[in-house]
């Protein structure tokens, strides 16, 4: 999605790991501009500025422009790295974008509403696929892809080919990838998959209590008394 948005980034002659430690100290951080009919750019760019697009919607869908000098330039980050401990950006990679060639992207699906399935039926919505890919213009990326699952039941599912594509959107994706079905519930299977342990059978004929005292197992029955 094309975004009014503009960075400003700094070109960089030098690599490596130490020009990369002395931007960071300085609040910045080492990109690499790629793609278009111009070759490999390295450049320094806050990282803030690339974390707040990363972490908003559109993500690393979104298109915006990046200025170095007197340019500026429609880009998309196309890939990045996080530090393990610290979780703060350490890179990223950006690709340049004509906006009138079509790309490739990902985009996320989300589902709305409950199934009948799951409210009248009891059974269970799984969402399998949470993404697809499509091809389109770079201006008509769209945020997500929506699906109304209310109508679902035990059985149903939505599959990829339903998902509705506007303008010059094209789906990538196996149409007949699954995104979400309603399956019904086995409770007992469940649980044994779950806990490994077999429910307990059903109980046996009940026991026959005679009256008296019960004899020990083993033990020789008791003499009759004597007559006097």
């Amino acid at each position: 999605m094309r975004k009014e948005l503009t960075i400003t980034a700094e070109s960089r002659d030098s690599r490596g790991k130490n020009e990369a430690r002395r931007l960071r100290a300085h609040g910045s951080m080492p990109a690499v501009i790629y793609g278009g009919s111009g070759g490999p750019l390295p450049v320094a760019v806050n990282p803030k500025e690339l974390t707040r697009i990363l972490n908003s919607k559109t993500g690393h869908n979104t298109i915006f422009n990046l200025n170095v000098g007197t340019e500026d330039t429609p880009v998309m980050i196309v890939d990045w790295q996080y530090d393990p401990i610290k979780h703060s950006l350490l890179h990223v990679d950006l690709k340049r974008i004509d906006l009138n060639q079509r790309i490739t992207v990902n985009v996320p699906v989300i589902t709305q509403g409950e199934p009948k399935g799951v409210k009248v039926q009891g059974g269970l919505h799984e969402i399998i696929t949470r993404e697809v890919e499509i091809e389109c213009l770079p201006q008509e990326i769209p945020e997500q892809f929506a699906i109304d699952v209310s109508e679902l039941m035990i059985g149903q599912s939505i599959r990829a080919a339903e998902i509705p594509m506007a303008g010059s959107m094209k789906l990538l994706s196996n149409p007949d990838m699954l995104i979400s079905h309603v399956v019904a519930l086995k409770a007992e299977e469940e649980t044994v998959a779950a806990t490994g342990v077999e429910a307990p059978a059903p109980a046996g004929e009940p026991e026959v209590i005679k009256k008296g005292k019960k004899e020990e197992e083993g033990a020789e029955p008791a003499a009759p008394p004597k007559k006097k």
